[in-house]
């Protein structure tokens, strides 16, 4: 599948914007991989900015992605949130973030689907079972929520084969060996 993809802009509150194709969202735990995810999956390792400092991104940022496969084209349009959890910032702060971050996923209707991301090496976290729950509870019906576990290659094969099992609709991803990609931008791909 080929991909374009660039910036589009960066929000610090649940602002109106225009969106050129179907919205996706990333969104988990802090230094779960969102960012990387997203450069993997775009072929631009400098497109969204990583960092191995937990709450790097701090604004929800937006970016328009193209996909082209056989011939077919469509857009979407990718939007990084920041990490649930550690950020090291105040009280005050973090308030004022959740709340936009809730406005923004509970009111923008046109987000089509959730992707959430959860580290294969600490599943049932949790912090990660509370946005599961906070999602399905404003998900609406044509609105699709995937889980979607990260850092794959740091497990062994009993490890993902039980991650298999105990989450049948799951998809493993590496960024590093590049594994499980072809499946995730299918699903992204269903749903444009």
């Amino acid at each position: 599948m080929k991909v374009n993809a660039s910036f589009l802009k960066s929000l610090s509150k649940a602002e109106d914007y225009e969106a050129t194709g179907t919205e996706v969202v990333f969104l988990g735990r802090s230094n779960v991989g969102k960012s990387s995810l997203i450069n993997t999956l775009c072929s631009n390792k400098n497109l969204a900015k990583s960092s191995s400092t937990p709450g790097k991104t701090q604004l929800i940022n937006i970016f328009n992605v193209e996909f082209t496969k056989d011939e077919i084209k469509k857009k979407f349009t990718f939007i990084d949130m920041p990490g649930f959890g550690y950020a090291r910032v105040s009280k005050a702060l973090k308030k004022v973030w959740n709340k936009n971050l809730d406005e923004f996923l509970r009111l923008r209707t046109s987000i089509k689907l959730f992707i959430h991301l959860v580290d294969s090496r600490h599943t049932g976290l949790e912090i990660d079972e509370n946005v599961k729950e906070y999602l399905n509870s404003f998900l609406k019906k044509e609105q699709v929520l995937l889980t979607v576990f990260t850092k794959a290659d740091k497990l062994n094969q009993s490890q993902r084969f039980k991650i298999n099992k105990d989450f049948p609709q799951c998809i493993l991803v590496s960024n590093t060996k590049k594994t499980g990609l072809q499946n995730l931008e299918e699903k992204i791909f269903e749903l444009g």
